[in-house]
């Protein structure tokens, strides 16, 4: 499996036909489009749908999509970024600030925003192998963990990762659409 890394700055202007792309990757699984919400019609999703979907992730600076590909076809495809994306930032040094902050967590745990395998291809280890590749990234980087949320009704995607290790830490609701997340963390 080869990894591609696309950072938040080339992911801003996807080209169309890595988007036409991405859409039929989406496509191939609507059981977990249809969890998570973010496309209307999770059987015809647009290549213009996923640039709205991606847009909201992307908008972090640090963001980085992976594209995994196996004999030149996508794969898995996953969505990572420096922290949790509800995280409060810490204040900057001499702007002043209006309200009491919470204080920021001191060393945010990174965050798998999307973690999918494509609809053909899920039990065959990508997805395992992607969320690795991950792992390894962040722990090479001098992470000591890190993060993921899950919908509380995607019991599959919840047992996936337990098995990998991660642990539920707490609940929140989505951030996008209000429903019931669990927070996943894994010490690296």
């Amino acid at each position: 499996m080869i990894v591609d890394v696309v950072t938040a700055g080339e992911a801003r202007a996807l080209p169309g036909e890595l988007l036409t792309e991405l859409a039929g990757f989406y496509a191939s699984d609507r059981a977990f489009q249809q969890l998570g919400g973010d496309f209307p019609d999770p059987a015809r999703i647009r290549p213009e749908d996923v640039a709205v979907s991606l847009a909201d992730d992307l908008a972090h600076p640090d963001a980085e999509v992976l594209l995994a590909r196996s004999a030149g076809r996508l794969v898995a495809v996953a969505v990572v970024l420096a922290h949790d994306p509800d995280q409060v930032p810490a204040p900057s040094g001499t702007d002043p600030v209006p309200e009491p902050v919470p204080d920021p967590v001191p060393d945010p745990d990174p965050w798998i925003a999307l973690l999918m395998v494509h609809g053909r291809e899920r039990r065959s280890g990508y997805g395992r192998a992607l969320a690795g590749r991950v792992e390894d990234r962040f722990r090479a980087a001098g992470h000591s963990g890190v993060g993921l949320s899950v919908a509380e009704a995607n019991t599959g995607a919840t047992a996936f990762w337990t098995a990998l290790g991660y642990e539920e830490t707490g609940r929140r609701p989505d951030r996008r659409r209000g429903h019931r997340c669990l927070l996943l963390r894994k010490a690296l």
